[in-house]
């Protein structure tokens, strides 16, 4: 079968919109082409700094003929009822219709609909102008003469060349023939910019890939990365050095050449005085250069050498000498500015004498820079939120509250209250002014260096954490009970002024907030009550559609969580040790048969209910006529009691082995006894211990809410 060949070839695409696009081409094709009744065995999508390109395999040649008869109104029916029906079938009067009997229903009109089929060619050339007008790009852009015309091209750069190509490998390929603002489709491409700006003619994808690597450009992005890597670690290893590996540096570094060239610079060794994370961003932040370590044992083994690696996307004719030097008179200045806004930060603050004030309020040492930093952060009033005060005032409801988690999470409460005052300090330092991706490490940094306890230099910077699904959790427990504190203050403030999330607007992040929560919570086995701790009911829904998805994610089924959450529960622990006992209780043959033994018991309740059946208020033993019945309310008797007990000390596993017993007594019942006797008093009496049933296996959970 045919495959076909797409490049959208542009000026420069930024890096961060490379991948998605590449993918969103595939399914706006891919998607289109189906629609059109045709279909295809492969398509993979590939992309550079200046072109997307897609690999379609196995396109059938022609969609389908499609033949429907399409039933409409009785003929009898009202006109405006029957031009409906024409007018939807595309028929222009009833004599293009056929009339057909039905016995009970009699005649109706009915409307064959022949579509014959079509050409992948034609079907190709009729989509791609819609897909790439419509293209979906976060910003785009309009460009010449012809873009001051109504519904000119937007594309997020200056298109400049379309490249379709279909047939079969065993022959010559065609052009699809179409136009998109005056760029019309061609079998034509041009390589790298530089060192191959000539025209190429191309056939199909191996074709087109193998003349591109000649032309110097590495199509696939996944072996530009490999490139880079494996050159980087090459020329850090001939220095004697180590690369040290950035997977979203090389991602970025990857978007931004299409012939990938690595080279080595150098910067000042006094330089490296600075902390290893601040000279590592710097260069990355600017440069987009990997840094280097040493990698020789002996003094200094793993601290960052003075040497980078950059990427360049041409072959200079001197070897990159000068590029190298380029980059590194930029390092250099970038880092000289570095240096001081690492030496200014261990000065004291010019304006000290005005800061008594708050360093009293916060039992601050004003001999420490940091101190320094966070009682000016107090005295200059910052704004945290316009209804929810300063940052020292959060501070201070942080503090209070890492003091009454600490005993929670076995934290020393002092320790807590330090690292809380300290927590936002390194605000007001120049370092973090210049570069906010180092906050909380350089208050990490220099907590140490004044001298402060590790575990409240490391709750500094661990209180941000997790920043995202893949992030580590803290596991100190200073450094746990600041995370939580400052977590759930944010989100009972917003909380409190009704600024929540919409949709998909989360300006305050307060979605990965209480995953942050949930997160540090269910990860280092904390058992907290939310609702002592301010959190509304209103916010704990929150945290429920929060937890529902941290555990789908884990692989819980959706059903047992929603078996397990009521409106109050306010233990994420509890929910998610609940959920994963009931789990490996319903894959067993017990829980699999009490569940269909408890769901009997829910609809026969309800069915009752439903028609006002009484239902005795409770189970009278004297009225018992069979010995299922009997050893039925034993068990129920025994299971509850034994399962309450189990809930209570937080034993899960052990609640589903005393309902585990329920399933030979509760089977025996039902295939035993008559629920609906005749008796009404004997009815009465089945029907609640029924009840009982349920009662029993909704001390764990709703089994009514557990599909199977």
């Amino acid at each position: 079968m045919p495959d076909l060949l797409l490049e959208l070839r542009s000026e420069e695409i930024p890096a961060r919109m490379q991948r998605k696009a590449a993918g969103d081409l595939r399914k706006l094709v891919t998607d289109a082409l189906v629609d059109a009744g045709l279909t295809y065995e492969a398509a993979r999508e590939y992309w550079t700094p200046r072109r997307l390109a897609l690999d379609l395999r196995g396109l059938t040649a022609r969609s389908a003929d499609i033949r429907e008869e399409r039933k409409g109104p009785r003929v009898d029916a009202p006109e405006k009822a029957i031009e409906g029906f024409l007018r939807s079938a595309g028929l222009s009067s009833v004599s293009e219709a056929q009339i057909q009997s039905d016995p009970k229903k009699g005649e109706f009109y009915v409307a064959i609909i022949e579509k014959p089929g079509r050409d992948a060619a034609g079907i190709i050339a009729d989509i791609m102008p819609g897909i790439i007008r419509d293209f979906p790009w976060p910003k785009s852009m309009r460009w010449g003469k012809a873009s001051a015309k109504p519904g000119a091209l937007r594309w997020v750069r200056p298109l400049q060349s379309i490249l379709c190509t279909f047939g079969p490998e065993t022959e010559e390929p065609d052009v699809i023939a179409f136009e998109v603002d005056g760029i019309v489709a061609s079998n034509l491409t041009w390589g790298h910019r530089f060192h191959a700006p000539d025209a190429i003619v191309v056939r199909r994808f191996d074709d087109y890939i193998d003349k591109l690597m000649a032309a110097k450009v590495v199509l696939d992005p996944e072996r530009r990365k490999e490139i880079i890597l494996a050159d980087a670690r090459n020329l850090a290893f001939a220095a004697g050095l180590e690369l040290v590996e950035d997977e979203g540096l090389l991602d970025e570094v990857s978007g931004l050449v299409e012939w990938p060239v690595t080279l080595m610079g150098e910067f000042e060794r006094e330089f490296l005085e600075i902390p290893d994370d601040v000279i590592r961003l710097t260069i990355k932040t600017n440069q987009k250069c990997f840094v280097t370590r040493r990698a020789a044992a002996g003094e200094g083994e793993g601290a960052l050498a003075n040497r980078f690696i950059l990427v360049s996307n041409i072959e200079a004719k001197d070897g990159g000498r000068e590029i190298a030097f380029g980059n590194g008179k930029v390092v250099r200045a970038r880092l000289s500015d570095a240096l001081y806004f690492w030496n200014t930060d261990q000065s004291d603050l010019p304006d000290l004498a005005e800061l008594a004030a708050s360093a009293e309020k916060f039992g601050l040492d004003l001999k420490k820079p940091l101190d320094q930093r966070m009682a000016r952060l107090d005295r200059l009033d910052v704004t945290f939120h316009a209804k929810l005060g300063s940052q020292g005032e959060r501070v201070a409801r942080i503090a209070k509250l890492a003091k009454e988690l600490a005993p929670v999470v076995n934290a020393d409460p002092a320790l807590a209250v330090r690292a809380a005052h300290l927590s936002k300090a390194d605000l007001q330092t120049e370092v973090v002014q210049e570069f906010p991706e180092v906050q909380g490490t350089m208050g990490r940094i220099y907590a140490g260096l004044q001298g402060e306890d590790a575990s409240v230099a490391a709750a500094v910077e661990e209180h941000y954490k997790p920043q995202g699904p893949s992030d580590a959790v803290p596991n100190d427990p200073v450094s746990i009970a600041v995370a939580l504190a400052d977590k759930l203050d944010t989100l009972v403030g917003f909380w409190s002024i009704d600024e929540k999330p919409t949709g998909s607007k989360d300006p305050y992040a307060l979605r990965r907030a209480a995953l942050g929560v949930i997160r540090i919570v269910v990860e280092n086995g904390v058992k907290l009550p939310l609702s002592d701790l301010g959190v509304t009911e209103d916010l704990l829904s929150f945290f429920h559609d929060r937890l529902k998805v941290y555990l789908r994610d884990q692989g819980a089924r959706h059903d047992l969580i929603d078996a397990v959450i009521t409106p109050m529960s306010d233990d994420l622990l509890s929910i998610t040790s609940r959920v994963a006992a009931l789990g490996i209780f319903l894959d067993s043959e017990d829980g699999a048969n009490l569940l269909a033994g408890a769901k009997r018991a829910a609809n026969i309740l309800a069915a009752e209910e439903k028609k006002g059946t009484a239902i005795a208020q409770g189970v009278d033993p004297a009225l018992f006529t069979q010995d299922e019945e009997r050893a039925l309310n034993d068990a129920v008797e025994t299971a509850t009691t034994e399962a309450q007990n189990a809930i209570d000390t937080e034993d899960y596993p052990a609640a589903m082995t005393a309902l585990a017993k329920l399933r030979g007594p509760v089977d025996a019942f039902f295939e035993a006894v008559l629920v609906n006797a005749e008796d009404e008093s004997v009815r009465a009496n089945r029907l609640a211990l029924v009840a009982r049933i349920r009662a029993a296996t909704a001390t764990v959970a709703d089994f009514s809410r557990i599909s199977g």
